[in-house]
């Protein structure tokens, strides 16, 4: 590797006046490009990261958390219509039982939802 010292510069936030030239294949280079570009990074802050063995977090992994908010909005609008069912129909067609035994299940759910778009965000507690 070579390292080239060029007149200061500020990119984002910090200043930063080094380069370092890497060789690499063209099936490396198109490596790098595809992990750069999965996990939402330029390929300068990818290859920052990983030099500096920090966590790459995917792009895929905030769709993934996207897509549980609304799946965890639709278990509450369920839970909601539950609710709207009990307080007119007086919970005719369901024992006491197994109405606040499903409820427990949307409770449940919905902390096992929260703890995965914690995880997909911030990594394990």
């Amino acid at each position: 590797m070579e390292e080239k010292i060029t007149k200061s510069r500020t990119y984002g936030t910090r200043p930063r006046g080094h380069y370092i030239k890497v060789f690499v294949t063209s099936k490396e280079l198109a490596e790098i490009q595809e992990k750069s570009t999965k996990s939402g990074l330029s390929m300068s802050a990818f290859l920052r990261t990983v030099a500096l063995n920090q966590k790459v977090r995917s792009a895929l992994d905030l769709d993934a958390v996207v897509d549980i908010v609304k799946v965890n909005g639709d278990l509450g609008r369920v839970a909601g219509l539950l609710k709207l069912w009990l307080a007119e129909k007086r919970g005719q067609g369901a024992s006491p039982i197994a109405v606040e035994s499903l409820m427990n299940d949307f409770r449940m759910l919905q902390k096992q939802m929260a703890d995965l778009m914690h995880k997909a965000v911030r990594g394990p507690r």
